[in-house]
């Protein structure tokens, strides 16, 4: 089973191996290439919002389940997904990748602070790659003048850290576009990555806890953490509805 639908967002089922064997066929071959990090926040507001249920089904080319939610929902449907693919995962693989090719990478979002350290750090830990872009996320500019400006600076790769469903939005300009690079949004990565907030350690990652970690050393994630729960009841609404009509 190459798809899961889970509540109208057709997840690509492979592993985080199958993910990065795709991933360098399609930058081996030039693709434009959209890539959507979903998770239950995400699934719940294109549920929402239409046109941005639109953007994702019509644009992206690889969906990866990015939370252990997706991975319940997959179970709970009768539908299990090899595993959990984090963004974040693929993003610090693919500097990798980019170092090793010398690729020209576009970073776009976080704070100022963030992305100057992100800055930083690439600089020094990934030599090989081209940074042809990085500005934070506080940029005036509509996303079709950003879409351009990114354009032009002939990127292999494209992260976007300016939230969802912005950064998708401005992804899928670029995706419009046929640009010809891997281009993905990373949310709360820059972050990360500069160190600026700390991962999960690694018992919190194993067990699929890294939820509850982030709520209890960022409590005003509560309100974005009801998400979870509402998604579940929606999954198994669906179960119901299908089961139904069989």
């Amino acid at each position: 089973m190459s798809k899961v639908n889970i509540l109208g967002i057709e997840f690509d089922n492979y592993s985080l191996e199958e993910f990065k064997d795709r991933l360098i066929s399609r930058l081996n071959n030039m693709l434009s290439t959209m890539v959507v990090t979903a998770n239950p926040e995400i699934v719940m507001a294109a549920n929402k919002d239409p046109k941005f249920m639109n953007l994702i089904t019509k644009n992206a080319d690889l969906i990866t389940p990015d939370g252990i939610g997706i991975v319940l929902g997959g179970k709970i449907l009768k539908k299990p997904l090899k595993e959990r693919v984090t963004g974040y995962d693929l993003f610090t693989w693919l500097l990798q990748v980019g170092n090793l090719r010398k690729l020209r990478v576009y970073l776009i979002g976080a704070k100022p602070e963030v992305m100057r350290i992100t800055k930083e750090k690439i600089a020094r830990e990934y030599p090989g790659i081209e940074l042809v872009g990085a500005e934070d996320g506080y940029f005036k500019d509509d996303l079709k003048t950003v879409a351009k400006r990114i354009e032009e600076s002939s990127p292999d790769m494209v992260f976007a850290a300016i939230g969802f469903p912005r950064q998708e939005e401005l992804i899928s300009i670029l995706r419009q576009a046929k640009v010809p690079a891997i281009m993905m949004g990373v949310g709360g990565s820059f972050d990360v990555f500069s160190g600026v907030v700390k991962r999960a350690p690694e018992v919190f990652q194993k067990t699929h806890l890294e939820w509850f970690y982030r709520l209890i050393t960022n409590p005003t994630r509560f309100k974005r953490m009801l998400a979870l729960p509402e998604f579940v009841v929606e999954v198994e609404k669906s179960k119901k509805e299908n089961k139904g009509k069989n």
